[in-house]
């Protein structure tokens, strides 16, 4: 069941001429993302798609950032009950006592509820690259873990030149679930990310093909806009046909058994040894504490 795009809790919908834009909109929390996000985030999408003014989405986070990732304080912290749906039906996947049980060190993890439930959450990313009309994203400040399966969905990034993006948790307690580097930046640079939890900036984005425009923070809204208005100057079935024959060349290299295997990676990596000490560290000393452990070894605490 889809939001009411007039009920949105995470984000903000809104339409300027031919762009729909949807804003991430927890800035708080660096636009952490809960089970809430992805759904609502799928349902501004399907409304973009069936407004017949609109040829091209556009998708930003308000804040200092893009998206730093979940939620760690509902997710690390709580035991993943934050992370699951307040409204989910009593005992299904979404339900955030189940999460809290499956994520039990002490308890039987279950793997098929777990692929549930971030299946889910893939499934709402994955509606910016399923999207007949194609999708820019505007990244500024930071882009990491959970927050770039959203950017790397889109079809297009425009990218601060300062911006850090990458995925920190490949070092403990994640796998990325759209598992979408390999085809965005090569084998060989998405090995050199994920097997040691690296970010690049936005500069090398653009060096390395990742983001198709780059600009400093004063430039960057000019920048989106530019490219913005011109996508949204071809008809819309020119935008759908180009985008949907360009994507058939990643589901043809096997894109969506990929993914399968990533969502079920991630759930192994949150219930592994260091996975549960991670969680543990959370709850005890709160998120901040476990990311330093986990990061500072690195020389990069505080930069991702």
């Amino acid at each position: 069941m889809n939001p009411r795009i007039e009920t949105l809790e995470t984000l903000t919908y809104e339409v300027t001429g031919r762009i729909a834009r949807i804003t991430l909109n927890r800035p708080e929390r660096g636009n952490g993302i809960t089970l809430e996000m992805p759904r609502e985030l799928a349902a501004c999408v399907e409304r973009a798609n069936l407004d017949p003014e609109v040829h091209v989405i556009a998708l930003a986070g308000n804040g200092s950032g893009f998206c730093g990732g979940y939620d760690l304080v509902a997710s690390a912290e709580g035991n993943m009950e934050g992370v699951a749906s307040a409204d989910a039906p009593p005992g299904s996947p979404i339900d955030p006592m189940v999460q809290a049980r499956n994520h039990d060190p002490s308890g039987t993890w279950d793997p098929v509820t777990d692929f549930q439930m971030m299946s889910r959450n893939l499934r709402g990313f994955m509606s910016l690259f399923h999207s007949e009309k194609p999708t820019i994203c505007k990244v500024h400040g930071y882009c990491v873990a959970g927050g770039t399966d959203m950017a790397l969905c889109s079809d297009l990034l425009v990218v601060e030149d300062k911006a850090k993006i990458g995925y920190p948790p490949a070092r403990v307690w994640g796998v990325p679930t759209s598992a979408l580097w390999a085809y965005r930046v090569g084998p060989a640079r998405a090995k050199r990310l994920l097997l040691t939890g690296d970010s690049i900036d936005g500069t090398t984005a653009a060096e390395w093909g990742l983001a198709s425009e780059v600009a400093p923070a004063s430039d960057l809204d000019e920048a989106f806009e530019a490219l913005l208005e011109r996508v949204a100057r071809v008809p819309i079935n020119q935008l759908v046909m180009h985008k949907l024959l360009v994507n058939q060349a990643l589901y043809a290299q096997g894109l969506q058994a990929t993914q399968t295997l990533g969502v079920f990676f991630d759930g192994i990596a949150r219930h592994t040894p260091e996975g549960f000490e991670f969680q543990q560290r959370a709850a005890e000393k709160g998120f901040k504490e476990a990311v330093r452990e986990r990061d500072e070894p690195f020389g990069d605490f505080g930069l991702q």
